[in-house]
């Protein structure tokens, strides 16, 4: 079981982490102060929850490797997050868009993990859910704000849900990992989370005044170690420092 509990909470890490480095790009160039102090706050939360979750799939996998082991010395083919997080920020309305999708995959998701069987989960699941919540929230206002805005930020808007639809099929496919720590009470039922999204997506666009676009393919693979030509280049610069000046601390 230890070997599926760590892939388990190192695919869980990584989303977080890869969504907090990239949301982080945003530091400095939001479109307004405010924003831009929201953006790189929920950036930090981010951080904070992969660092907790990679600390635990340290302890878990037991080979003395600690969080900035697992985040600074792993190759591409070694993370385990989903596609739709490595895409490059774009402009504005598509960093709202990707957050929006993904927070609200997030807040329910983190929501049932609360009930897992592994304690330290649970404890994290609880400590994450709150920030979840206000990372949705502000998330949803914003895809209000631009869908039922100008027509130029209509038009951005819709062409960035448009971009992203296709990733989002990866988050609900369940795999062998999935399935064995849901029979163990451990992991979450991602069809139950699946439904819970798609409620919450379409409540949200029909204020936006946004039409829900049919997904024609899918992106997926990146918890398997597969991912696009962006990954690498995120890497190298989220990973430079450690690999030029290892075991470097603040």
């Amino acid at each position: 079981m230890s070997s599926d509990l760590f892939q388990y909470v190192i695919r869980l890490g990584d989303n977080a982490l890869i969504n907090g480095q990239r949301l982080g790009e945003w530091c400095g160039r939001g479109p307004f102060l405010e924003e831009d102090l929201a953006m790189t706050n929920t950036a930090l939360d981010l951080i904070g929850r992969a660092r907790m979750l990679l600390t635990y799939a340290g302890e878990v996998e037991g080979k003395g490797r600690s969080e900035d082991d697992l985040a600074y010395f792993r190759n591409e083919r070694e993370f385990r997050n989903f596609h739709i997080m490595e895409l490059p920020v774009g402009d504005f309305a598509f960093t709202t868009a990707r957050q929006f999708l993904v927070d609200a995959y997030d807040y329910h998701y983190y929501l049932a993990l609360q009930a897992s069987a592994d304690a330290t989960l649970a404890a994290i699941a609880a400590k994450t859910l709150k920030e979840c919540e206000y990372h949705l929230r502000h998330s949803s206002e914003w895809m209000v704000r631009l869908g039922d805005g100008t027509g130029e930020s209509h038009e951005k808007i819709t062409r960035a849900v448009t971009e992203l639809m296709p990733f989002t099929p990866e988050l609900f496919a369940a795999d062998g990992i999935d399935r064995a720590m849901q029979q163990q009470g451990i992991g979450v039922d991602l069809d139950s989370i699946e439904t819970s999204w798609n409620t919450e997506v379409d409540r949200v666009f029909s204020e936006a005044l946004l039409e829900r676009p049919k997904v024609s393919f899918t992106r997926g693979g990146g918890r398997q170690g597969l991912h696009s030509e962006h990954m690498g280049f995120l890497l190298a610069e989220m990973q430079s420092l450690q690999r030029t000046y290892p075991g470097l601390q603040w």
